[in-house]
């Protein structure tokens, strides 16, 4: 138990503080109490803190973006929650036909697609004007079905939707594909190019053969003819050797 004599003095501190406080206020002009007094109701009565730990607040856009889907499913009807009906709401109100692209990142593979909305469908974007978002051509378009592939959800999914385009956006939209088709051009020109060399090496191999046998073929008939020759004198010198002989019998 706290003594006489502290308490005596407690209550002095207390009072001495409570004079200088009240001196220091009445030593403020009035805007800067009003700010003094603004500061510490924040403090005491937790303002600043009300302030500063704000609780995450959901609103209609993050509930449309946790649940929209590209392509809702039966499941995804079901599902009678004022989050679903929300988004099923907006899903209602997209045009469904024709799609609308995103090919910032063409080169890459990467095609982001979405529906159209009711002010798209108004001025013909996606149909009449190029469906790339960053398009506005009007000439030369054509329709596509692409196949979407795409990770929603946390699946896997595929759908096969339309996609208008002009014929420079196309070829965005069909990067991937023609870049293949050239590799398999270039390796198939590669390929070829290869099979022509060795085929220019066989031939040349077959050239060199038949001269070579041409050579030696040559050769052996050169021979035949030198020993033919030789022959053909050995002959003639026994003819006049027998002639010779015969003239000296008869005479």
């Amino acid at each position: 138990m706290a003594s006489f004599g502290s308490i005596r003095s407690a209550i002095f501190d207390r009072e001495e503080k409570k004079q200088q406080y009240q001196a220091h206020i009445l030593g403020l002009n009035a805007y800067d109490r009003h700010k003094k007094f603004l500061k510490e109701y924040a403090e005491f009565y937790g303002g600043e803190r009300q302030k500063n730990e704000k609780l995450p607040i959901k609103t209609d856009q993050d509930t449309l973006r946790d649940g929209y889907r590209f392509i809702r499913s039966e499941e995804d009807d079901m599902d009678s929650s004022w989050e679903q009906r929300l988004v099923k709401r907006y899903y209602d109100k997209l045009f469904k036909e024709y799609c609308i692209a995103d090919m910032s990142h063409y080169k890459t593979g990467k095609v982001g697609l979405r529906w159209r909305t009711e002010k798209e469908v108004i001025s013909g974007k996606g149909q009449f004007v190029c469906g790339n978002k960053h398009c506005s051509e009007k000439e030369g378009l054509a329709s596509y079905e692409v196949n979407f592939a795409y990770f929603e959800a946390g699946e896997n999914k595929q759908a096969l939707v339309k996609l208008v385009t002009c014929e420079r956006c196309a070829k965005k939209l069909l990067y991937r594909k023609l870049k293949e088709k050239e590799k398999e051009k270039e390796k198939e020109d590669e390929q070829q190019k290869k099979r022509e060399k060795e085929e220019h090496r066989k031939k040349k191999r077959e050239r060199d053969e038949i001269d070579d046998d041409a050579s030696r073929d040559y050769e052996r008939s050169k021979g035949k003819r030198s020993s033919t020759s030789a022959a053909g004198d050995v002959k003639t010198d026994e003819m006049d050797n027998f002639d010779r002989y015969l003239e000296g019998m008869f005479l």
